[in-house]
């Protein structure tokens, strides 16, 4: 009897998901490698050397920034892959590989004018960067370093190993004063921004490298290659799991972090969940390549990237 009853829960939970398809999407010039959202300006970053923005009110080019080309190890041009990007105010910021020794270039964009403030000589690994303000950007190390760069004077203020594992991921709070970080040891590090000390330490939910994380109202979510989504209370530390059937490669979570989303399955399915009861709610699928990125823009509208030219544009709601 337990066993139909099992059953029967099961069913009603499975036809409760809702599938749901695209409703819009974004073509860029180049395979999508990083994407933020800054009101209503969707900035994406290409493995051809440049970014587009878009104005998501109606899905519109209104800027491209280009970096200069650069050389690979057997001296070959090529366009430099820009792997990270940010934007505040008019400013935007492009992180790129520079041909050398692994070593990263760093450009800033304003005003219609474009500055490198990192090269390769600076002999700087660097796999992730995002704005604090105006005047400082947060760096993330491939060695699992962090750092707080201040523009003006041209110096990182601080620069703090997390752990001997590899780099993956950082994300910040809405304020943009504590930020977690992820690394290839499943441990998780929420860190003061302005001093680079560690707050907490979130652990026991993945046991493997964490590909992505995200920090929204008080909540961790953690998209990890032992295909488990974690999700902790920062203020408790204490965490769950969702089980997935594939390597996790990316998650986001809703303003409120009452819904969160996971790319869960070798088909590169989103799945959303309410974070609260751990229920599938939806599931969106249309996404063709292995999933980055995934943004909330509110609690029913998505944006998601993968390792192709496509963007999409999902609606909870459609």
């Amino acid at each position: 009897m337990k066993s139909i009853i099992t059953v029967i829960l099961f069913s009603l939970f499975a036809w409760g998901v809702q599938e749901i398809g695209p409703v819009s999407s974004i073509e860029v010039n180049g395979t999508a490698k990083d994407m933020v959202l800054n009101g209503n300006r969707l900035v994406i970053a290409t493995d051809m050397g440049h970014i587009e923005v878009y104005d998501i009110n109606n899905n519109k080019k209104i800027k491209e920034v280009s970096i200069p080309d650069v050389k690979d190890f057997m001296g070959d041009i090529m366009p430099a892959r820009v792997m990270s990007t940010d934007v505040i105010g008019e400013k935007y910021l492009l992180l790129s590989d520079s041909g050398v020794g692994g070593y990263a270039n760093l450009y800033i964009h304003e005003n219609g004018k474009t500055t490198q403030l990192i090269s390769h000589e600076d002999q700087k690994p660097l796999i992730k960067v995002r704005f604090i303000d105006k005047d400082h950007i947060l760096f993330g190390y491939l060695s699992d370093e962090i750092s707080l760069y201040d523009i003006a004077a041209k110096k990182e203020k601080y620069r703090m190993q997390m752990s001997e594992s590899k780099f993956s991921d950082f994300a910040l709070d809405k304020k943009k004063t504590e930020v977690v970080t992820a690394c290839e040891s499943g441990v998780l590090s929420v860190v003061d921004v302005q001093s680079g000390k560690v707050i907490k330490e979130l652990k026991g939910q993945n046991v493997d490298n964490v590909y992505r994380v995200d920090f929204k109202n008080g909540m961790v979510s953690a998209a990890g290659q032992d295909q488990r989504g974690a999700l902790y209370n920062v203020k408790t530390g204490k965490g769950e799991y969702i089980k997935g059937s594939f390597l996790i490669y990316s998650t986001a979570l809703s303003p409120s972090a009452s819904k969160v989303a996971f790319a869960m399955d070798e088909k590169n399915n989103i799945s959303i969940f309410n974070t609260m009861t751990k229920s599938k709610t939806a599931l969106l699928k249309g996404q063709k390549s292995t999933l980055n990125v995934i943004i909330f823009k509110d609690e029913n509208r998505l944006y998601s990237s993968s390792d192709d030219s496509t963007v999409l544009v999902w609606d909870l709601k459609n």
